[in-house]
């Protein structure tokens, strides 16, 4: 399948990958030329450890890059299957590429966006074909995490719907059907818990060592919660919060105090070297 992807950022040039990897051709397209460069030599990195980890012949990474197109020119987009968007969580912004690719796309390509909990209804709305627009909402990192919400919209058809659940099989993935609702499953149901993690250190009531360990150990969780949010980003954090809250008008989605320092003092988590951990 010819997969466009749309955005070189942290989850475009994983949804690149993993979908060269599994052999489909794609194109990975980006505004800024510099972005395009620093994403190819990202995704070399983690193929390369990837392979390294699985025995693989390192020679096949060329292979991989074979299959992919890296460009600044939007019209390259235009005769492929699917076009996955993955650009800034900001829906205005996205409603004006949804519409540059509804009108630029072949009458039977599908347009799915890989937003984290933004309406795909409205985005459909935006891109005049609502059938053929869908959600296929990543994890971070994508080579990593092993499922894709696929979040039908109001007027997604089954036929959309069955393409794309074909395309998260053909890549190794799993997933989850969801109707569009406001941050979908895995954040509506995580983000509180994140939040309630920030409440209990903000109140001093444990440190935030003891916090995450007590929830790895006490509820077999991986990584915890806090742990977890620096390594999501705590701008995200505190995006992806303030939208449920503002969707649902519902005070149990209320933004921790701490969460909003830690945003306004630049300490972002991983990503700044600083968030409730030091990096």
């Amino acid at each position: 399948m010819n997969i466009g992807v749309l955005g070189s950022g942290t989850m475009g040039n994983g949804i690149a990958q993993v979908m060269a990897d599994a052999g489909h051709n794609v194109v990975l397209c980006d505004a800024n030329e510099e972005a395009l460069v620093r994403a190819e030599q990202t995704m070399h990195t983690n193929i390369e450890r990837v392979y390294n980890k699985q025995g693989k012949d390192l020679s096949a990474i060329d292979k991989v890059f074979e299959r992919i197109t890296f460009t600044t020119e939007l019209p390259l987009l235009k005769d492929l299957d699917v076009v996955i968007e993955a650009i800034i969580e900001n829906m205005e912004v996205k409603k004006k590429v949804f519409a540059e690719l509804g009108a630029l796309l072949n009458e039977k390509a599908i347009i799915a966006s890989n937003t984290s909990g933004l309406s795909i209804t409205e985005l459909a709305t935006a891109a005049e074909r609502p059938a053929k627009v869908i959600g296929m909402h990543f994890f971070n990192p994508v080579p990593v995490m092993k499922l894709v919400e696929i979040v039908r919209g109001s007027d997604t058809s089954d036929e959309t719907f069955e393409v794309v659940t074909s395309l998260v099989k053909s890549i190794g993935k799993e997933s989850i059907s969801i109707v569009d609702a406001p941050l979908f499953v895995v954040n509506r149901i995580l983000v509180p818990l994140i939040n309630e993690a920030i409440f209990v250190l903000g109140e001093g009531i444990a440190s935030a060592e003891d916090i995450d360990k007590g929830m790895m150990l006490g509820a077999n969780h991986p990584i915890g919660p806090l742990s977890l949010a620096d390594l999501i980003g705590l701008d995200t954090m505190l995006f992806v919060a303030e939208t449920l809250l503002e969707e649902t008008g519902d005070s149990k989605y209320r933004v921790p105090p701490l969460l909003r320092k830690k945003v306004r003092a630049g300490h972002l988590g991983r990503k700044s070297g600083r968030g409730f951990y030091e990096y």
